[in-house]
């Protein structure tokens, strides 16, 4: 049984008639008909996410263990000395503030390294637990 190709159109396609977009009174009903289907899904969409808020929650930033006092008070201390080179640009604070900065950096640089290199020793113990246990597993089978 053949079927031509513009019989399956045919058949799956609607035809608009943009024509009488060309009338007013037409073309002002269809703007409200779909001004009021996009205030329709905007209330949709709000009310998808005030459950959601409800019932998931919003996902709250964790913050970084590497942040210590420290670090915090390193920071602190180059956003003042930069406010204050800002009020009052001569040479000598510019060399506070590279040598600060410097210092900063190397402080945060170090921090990041220490946490990173305790998260591998944590996820090493871990993994040697876990082929210990493994291997008494096999052991009593």
């Amino acid at each position: 049984m053949a079927i031509s190709k513009q019989a399956i159109q045919k058949c799956d396609v609607e035809r608009f008639n943009p024509r009488k977009l060309n009338d007013l009174e037409a073309k002002k009903q269809n703007q409200i008909k779909i001004s009021n289907r996009f205030a329709a899904w905007e209330n949709i969409k709000e009310n998808i996410k005030t459950s959601a808020k409800g019932s998931v929650g919003l996902y709250e930033l964790k913050q970084h263990k590497l942040w210590s006092d420290e670090c915090l008070r390193f920071l602190d201390q180059r956003k003042l000395d930069k406010a204050q080179w800002l009020q009052q640009p001569n040479q000598s604070s510019v060399g506070n503030i590279n040598n600060i900065r410097r210092e900063t950096s190397r402080h945060i640089r170090n921090k990041r390294k220490e946490h990173l290199k305790a998260k591998i020793d944590e996820f090493g113990i871990n993994s040697k637990i876990k082929k210990k246990y493994q291997s008494l597993e096999e052991g009593n089978q």
